[in-house]
């Protein structure tokens, strides 16, 4: 089968990262994987939630699209006066994906939300998000470091995510639109700079599948997840 835009089977799309896209952001970056565009950035404030042990940090995520991120416009969530339920779970997973980058102890009493808001969508919305978002917490971390704030950085380690899936009976890594609108299997995992699992969110679109088809997909992600932590580190580490 060949892929609608050419590529291998275990190929990412183009991955571009615009730092310092919002100015007044504490970290923000542009993330473009093929023609999905997700800006993310960064808030630092004083103080944490109640339900946080005191002492400690939280970092948190908000996730939403613009009506036009999509092939049709979309109501925004604020007109109907609730977050959808697919928001709601997109960014409870970039919230959890997020905190497990950050020794939440040395962040002190503070709260990072990271804002990921979709331009364009056309698949691997929320693992863009996630991927995204890391390089806004580490520039924003890196902030309170240069600030005299912390004596070190927070942050454990990279954190990044993509897709993979099923078409037609192959697996796929990074799935864009047209291919995960027909996916029998679609799976996003999220995982650290040393090949460890955080996340794993796997569906059977009419079908069930195999330990072994799942054991493959995560085998392409951990690929993908390899490229996009090095695009990061090249990032993050050319800045701080």
């Amino acid at each position: 089968m060949d892929r609608i835009d050419g590529r291998a089977y275990d190929q990412l799309r183009p991955v571009k990262i615009t730092t310092g896209f919002v100015d007044f952001a504490e970290g923000s970056a542009l993330i473009e994987c093929g023609r999905t565009k997700v800006l993310c950035c960064a808030s630092v404030e004083e103080g944490a939630p109640r339900h946080v042990p005191e002492g400690t940090g939280w970092v948190t995520a908000e996730y939403s699209m613009l009506p036009r991120a999509n092939r049709e416009r979309s109501r925004r969530d604020v007109s109907k006066l609730k977050l959808s339920p697919r928001s709601a779970e997109i960014q409870r997973l970039i919230g959890r994906s997020l905190r497990a980058a950050v020794d939440l102890s040395a962040l002190g009493e503070r709260t990072i939300t990271i804002d990921c808001d979709v331009l364009q969508g056309d698949g691997g919305t929320r693992t863009a998000s996630v991927t995204g978002g890391f390089v806004a917490l580490a520039i924003a971390c890196d902030a309170l470091v240069r600030a005299g704030k912390l004596e070190r950085n927070p942050l454990r380690g990279y954190v990044a995510a993509v897709s993979a899936g099923i078409v037609e009976d192959r697996p796929l890594l990074d799935l864009c639109y047209e291919e995960d609108s027909r996916a029998m299997v679609d799976l996003n995992c999220v995982m650290n700079e040393r090949g460890e699992l955080i996340e794993l969110q796997g569906t059977g679109e009419g079908r069930g599948y195999t330990v072994a088809e799942q054991q493959e997909l995560v085998r392409l992600c951990t690929g993908g997840i390899g490229q996009l932590i090095g695009r990061q580190k090249e990032i993050v580490e050319g800045l701080i």
